[in-house]
């Protein structure tokens, strides 16, 4: 879940941090998040992020399963159009996300 709550975390007010003690390399989104305008430091196992009020739709691309679910949420939050490339990651452990987030009011589509 540590990505879905980083994403979560760009968009709550204040600062949090997320401290990662198994997997090198856990923050493969923050570049993403970070072109929709997140504010986030990282430095080895550790993502500092500073709250904003909004993030702006981008084309990002999903790096694994759990970094693109986590873009995923990011982009249901943003303004504007968010593009995710590399979905295949997610439709490993996500099938049909984006059936099952429309059924829960999401405007998402899968663009072939």
């Amino acid at each position: 879940m540590q990505s879905a709550f980083l994403s979560l975390m760009t968009v709550s007010k204040g600062n949090s941090i997320i401290y990662e003690r198994l997997f090198d390399g856990r923050f493969k989104q923050v570049p993403d998040l970070i072109k929709m305008g997140a504010k986030i430091q990282t430095n080895c196992n550790y993502a500092k992020v500073q709250g904003v009020e909004k993030l702006s739709g981008a084309d990002v691309s999903a790096t694994d399963l759990r970094a693109g679910a986590g873009l995923v949420l990011a982009g249901l939050v943003a303004d504007g159009y968010t593009t995710i490339d590399n979905v295949h990651y997610i439709d490993r452990g996500y099938d049909h996300i984006e059936k099952d987030l429309s059924l829960l009011g999401a405007e998402i589509e899968r663009i072939e």
